[in-house]
């Protein structure tokens, strides 16, 4: 550490005066202070800086005033706090992962820490989107229990895929899954935060009000239903000893090779159960112009977009969290732990497969079957 401050410092060596004096020097050495580190406590001594530069100061990148712990542990307290760990129990947990002398990590501590993610929050859901980019986007709503309040909170969420393949959290709001004016809000908060273009496909559940919107907002975009959904909606409408068999010939339809192939399945799925199960044929029919859309794009890319898994596997660990502590106090406590468990498993998100076939959707270029339409 007092190594990599002393060259932190020796950066600066080029500032210099008229007579070619440096600007910058070491002055002594600051009185030695106590950082809590992944080893332990760790105690710093720390370089002074005399900087006689007008228009700046220095200060460490490395070492900032008034820090205590390193980035690491502020990072392990979201991680620990979403994965079932409750506030009293911390300072225990902590002690177990870092020794005894881990203080300064008290339940009141950890309290503040969590009023910071509040601020955290607002910060990014005001952030510019001007550079910004996506060629798929993932929807869904996610209900949660609320310990203070009758009603149950649904987050709307909202993934999606940049040019380099890389999946990011876009959006998270407290709304109403099935209601229009919440997703508009939601979509038009992102295009007046800059992101002018809508995605080339949205994926996410038939029942959402984000279609309704998208089509005001985002109209060229094109729509898949997630086939998880659809098939759990499906299956709900037959009984039981029928379901095995059901699920499989509707498997057939999102898992076969060409689009052909797919929409013989679908036909013979209505024609086995048209007569004595009507209700589950309506639900199939209803969305049948949007389940087979991802088949107009690269087949590389189909194991992402026809369903919503990105968002519903995240969310597994969110959900965990809510039992463990029989739901938060409050909505806004909701809102926070969703948004920080959200931007901590971003850092693990899969890039998408083919991820360089990419730049070749946004241009329009045409896809038949999974395969790339090469010009007459």
């Amino acid at each position: 550490m007092r190594l990599q401050l002393l060259l932190e410092l020796s950066y600066l060596t080029p500032f210099r005066d008229d007579a070619g004096h440096r600007l910058v020097v070491r002055n002594g050495w600051l009185p030695p202070r106590e950082i809590l580190s992944g080893v332990g406590q760790l105690r710093i001594k720390q370089p002074r800086v005399n900087d006689r530069r007008d228009s700046q100061r220095f200060t460490s990148r490395i070492l900032p005033p008034f820090m205590r712990r390193v980035p690491s542990i502020d990072s392990l307290i979201p991680a620990l706090y979403l994965k079932g760990i409750s506030t009293g129990d911390f300072s225990e947990a902590l002690a177990a992962i870092l020794g005894e002398n881990a203080i300064g990590l008290s339940a009141t501590n950890i309290v503040r820490l969590k009023a910071g993610w509040e601020d955290e929050y607002r910060q990014w859901s005001k952030r510019d989107l001007s550079g910004k980019q996506y060629v798929y986007l993932w929807a869904d709503g996610i209900y949660f229990n609320v310990r203070l309040e009758r009603d149950r909170p649904c987050m709307l969420v909202i993934m999606g895929t940049l040019a380099d393949g890389t999946k990011e959290l876009v959006t998270v709001y407290d709304g109403h899954r099935e209601s229009k004016e919440s997703w508009r809000e939601v979509l038009g908060d992102l295009q007046m935060r800059g992101l002018k273009s809508g995605p080339k496909l949205a994926v996410g559940d038939g029942a959402l009000g984000f279609w309704a919107a998208l089509e005001e907002i985002y109209p060229a975009t094109r729509h898949q239903r997630c086939w998880v959904h659809k098939t759990a909606n499906v299956l709900d409408k037959l009984p039981k000893r029928v379901q095995p068999h059901a699920k499989r010939m509707l498997h057939e339809m999102y898992l076969a090779p060409t689009k052909a192939d797919a929409e013989r399945a679908y036909k013979a799925f209505l024609a086995h159960y048209g007569a004595k199960y009507p209700k589950a044929c309506d639900c199939l029919r209803k969305d049948r112009e949007v389940l087979f859309t991802f088949y107009d794009f690269p087949a590389e890319h189909w194991a992402h977009i026809r369903t919503t898994n990105p968002i519903e596997s995240t969310f597994a660990t969110v959900r965990h969290r809510t039992r463990q502590t029989k739901g938060c106090g409050s909505r806004l406590a909701t809102l926070t732990m969703v948004f920080k468990l959200s931007r901590q498993a971003e850092k693990h998100w899969r890039r998408l497969n083919a991820y360089k076939l990419i730049p070749k959707v946004i241009e329009g270029m045409k896809f038949v079957d999974g395969k790339l339409k090469e010009a007459a």
